[in-house]
């Protein structure tokens, strides 16, 4: 089909829609098919459950500087599970299992690509909506129908899932193995088999909108970098999140079905169980498969973000443009071919360490040239520090920071020396947890006029970040050395081990920290919740950017635009652009947008 036909056809589409179908509450905010609103249902529940994932945080941070104190807050939440407030260890490992899943994928996969994918990529490439309204829809339905059921498994009598988030058998696999092994891990493997299949059905009408629907002029070098990290983002999905799904599926045959995919030669209290054969190794590849790249799911995203946010407050064109997209997917690319990493200890053979150390430090070239290319986007720039801005900067100041720390963890033979320590905790906190978060907020703060018809409160944006980003190095960066002294990851306690009596006083700092940082995402709660009604009304391009999501109009409409699709006629990053006279392309406007054609004699930037 033609631009110029197709573009037709969605037009009739979208005056069809706004005549002949009267939209009620559940047609409008519930059952809706409209890109915008699923947006924001993807990311009130992100919010939601990342309010869930942070207090388990907080709660097991408790445990581990106070080990074995009475506290009256967990026998409120816990209750069977903090007799007189003391917290038990099975139901530990469970928070720690479930805040890992919740943060991992339903926060910062979900939370993060499923709000910011749907909410830009129609608008930025000029399309009306989405290739599929209703997979768009199905899509958040199951990933909500999941959140449920995770949620639900806290409150089964024998307990959450308890293996560590990464769910590796025996522990996972046997029912009978601990309270944490029954029921509830049951909910988390059939809950995940329903996230897989949201995530797929998402990333599949992704990257059929950005391949098919792009409006007229909207070249594949035109697209904003937002576009290309969604766009690359969903292709890693459709590639990896099978594996996990065949994992998962594999996992519920051994528990339920008598097979022994992962189980061979099993003890339990002297009983000798009949399985035979198989190999809990093979499960931490195909968990890794999709485990690694889940990283980048997780982190292009908010490269995207940050990208698109830097240049527009910096007043510059965004550094070495096809740079960033090849980098984009290099980073794709090896992503997959990396995962042994996680599994230097598991008795892999020497050599095909040393490949996965090859590729895995690999991998830090196009991560480097992300990063010294924002610096220089930045780099003599007219900057306006809004709350986005100081979300993406930190992006920068914790990817770098966290990624240095991956160069040890990825060289096999130095791996082993901090392998399941608090390292490992510090490292992809920072790189993944709290950099993608940070694109999280940036993303939020820079589009909530569009989502939302009004501006967030910048004050309060700014204290919200200062306490934020000084907290997460408070908690994060003494990780670091804790680890290095040989202290574990996912103990109860540490108190049977002399040799770390002297770092207790470090886990408490720690955890101070972790307190004063989840209370500071209360400010942010208040102020996202109390701008959405009482916030100023925000204009139509509040920060004078060039993409075609700011020509749509304040109130959002299905549709997006009321008339024709605009044209594009230049690339997204036409800032500062001045001609040969040295004055601004149009006169007294520092930017561009890129439905501007070209004037006579000025050349298309695209470097």
């Amino acid at each position: 089909m033609s631009a110029t036909a197709e573009q037709g056809h969605l037009e009739d589409h979208a005056h069809d829609h706004g005549h002949h179908h009267k939209e009620t509450f559940i047609t409008k905010y519930i059952f809706s098919q409209d890109h915008k609103m699923i947006s924001k249902q993807y990311l009130i529940t992100g919010l939601l459950m990342g309010v869930i994932g942070i207090a388990m945080s907080l709660l097991f941070r408790m445990q581990i500087a106070w080990p074995g104190e009475s506290f009256k807050i967990f026998e409120i939440l816990l209750g069977d599970w903090a007799p007189d407030g003391v917290m038990d260890p099975n139901i530990y490992l469970a928070l720690v299992t479930i805040h890992g899943t919740i943060m991992v994928f339903f926060v910062l996969t979900q939370g993060l690509s499923g709000t910011f994918s749907n909410l830009l990529i129609p608008l930025q490439i000029g399309a009306r909506d989405m290739a599929s309204g209703f997979m768009n829809m199905l899509s958040y339905w199951l990933f909500f129908l999941s959140s449920i059921i995770m949620v639900s498994s806290l409150f089964i009598e024998a307990g959450p899932a308890a293996a560590g988030w990464t769910i590796y058998p025996p522990l996972s696999a046997l029912p009978q193995a601990m309270g944490g092994s029954g029921l509830g891990m049951t909910l988390w493997l059939v809950s995940m088999a329903i996230f897989i299949a949201s995530s797929l059905l998402g990333s599949l009408n992704y990257v059929v909108t950005v391949i098919n629907l792009r409006t007229k002029g909207m070249s594949m070098t035109r697209l904003p970098l937002t576009i290309w990290a969604f766009f690359v983002t969903a292709i890693i999905g459709i590639v990896s999140f099978p594996v996990l799904l065949s994992a998962a599926l594999l996992l519920i045959m051994d528990r339920s079905f008598g097979t022994s995919f992962f189980l061979s030669d099993i003890f339990i209290q002297g009983e000798v169980l009949h399985y035979q054969g198989g190999s809990p190794v093979l499960f931490e590849h195909l968990f890794w498969f999709l485990g690694h790249p889940e990283v980048y799911i997780v982190i292009l995203p908010a490269m995207g973000i940050v990208s698109e946010i830097m240049a527009a407050n910096s007043r510059k064109p965004i550094f070495g443009y096809r740079a960033m997209i090849a980098s984009i997917l290099a980073i794709a690319f090896l992503s997959t071919i990396v995962w042994g990493h996680h599994m230097f200890i598991s008795g892999m053979n020497p050599f095909l360490g040393s490949v996965f150390t090859f590729t895995t430090l690999l991998i830090a070239i196009p991560s480097a040239v992300k990063a010294f290319n924002w610096i220089t986007t930045i780099w003599k720039g007219n900057i306006q520090m809004n709350p986005g801005m100081l979300f993406s900067i930190g992006f920068v100041s914790t990817f770098i920071t966290g990624g240095l720390t991956g160069i040890i963890l990825g060289d096999s033979a130095l791996d082993i020396n901090v392998h399941d320590t608090y390292f490992v905790i510090a490292h992809f906190h920072l790189v993944m947890g709290i950099s993608a978060l940070y694109g999280m907020f940036a993303g939020i703060y820079h589009w909530y006029p569009k989502m939302f018809g009004r501006m967030i409160n910048k004050n309060l944006g700014y204290v919200h970040f200062w306490i934020t980003a000084i907290c997460a190095y408070g908690v994060f960066f003494p990780m670091h050395f804790v680890g290095m002294a040989g202290v574990p990851r996912r103990y109860y306690t540490n108190t049977n081990f002399p040799m770390f009596d002297d770092l207790s006083n470090i886990q408490v700092v720690m955890t101070v920290f972790a307190l004063i940082a989840g209370l500071a995402q209360l400010i942010f709660l208040w102020n996202f919740f109390y701008s959405m009604f009482y916030g100023e009304k925000a204009v139509q391009n509040p920060w004078r950017s060039t993409t075609l999501e700011w020509t749509t109009p304040v109130e959002a409409i299905h549709g997006n635009w009321p008339g024709e699709i605009p044209e594009v006629h230049r690339w997204a990053y036409d800032y500062s652009k001045t001609n040969e006279n040295g004055e601004y392309v149009i006169p007294g406007q520092d930017f561009v947008p890129q439905t501007v054609p070209l004037q006579e004699g000025e050349e298309e930037m695209n470097h």
